[in-house]
């Protein structure tokens, strides 16, 4: 055997030979109750039934607060939903007068009416 499992052999023979009072469970007597008169012998009543699930749930809370944080923090920063863009920049309606200039499907009139209508 490996080192390491024969400490999980002792480890795990040791917890089944623990005394009973280490896995939280008193003896029962007899004629009495195993567990004492309210579960678990707390002794807590009704408000324990109401603060208990409460304590679960912020500490499930406080949890599931720092797994998140943590694989946020070890996965880097968020990118954009849009794709960076490696073409070339797009065409402003400026650009796409003047090639309509170019090619000759405008006169000047016309051109320079529409850039003073695009404010340039």
């Amino acid at each position: 055997m490996k080192r390491a499992s024969k400490w999980i052999v002792l480890a795990a023979a040791g917890a089944a030979c623990a005394p009973q009072v280490l896995w939280a469970q008193p003896l029962s007597q007899p004629g009495g109750w195993a567990c004492g008169p309210s579960m678990m012998g707390w002794g807590a009543g009704w408000y324990g039934m109401i603060l208990g699930p409460l304590i679960m749930i912020v500490i499930l809370a406080a949890l599931i607060s720092v797994v998140v944080l943590l694989v946020r923090w070890v996965a880097g920063p968020w990118h954009s939903a849009e794709p960076p863009r490696h073409g070339p920049p797009a065409r402003t309606p400026l650009d796409l007068l003047k090639e309509r200039y170019a090619r000759g499907e405008i006169n000047k009139e016309e051109f320079e009416e529409r850039r003073h209508v695009l404010g340039d």
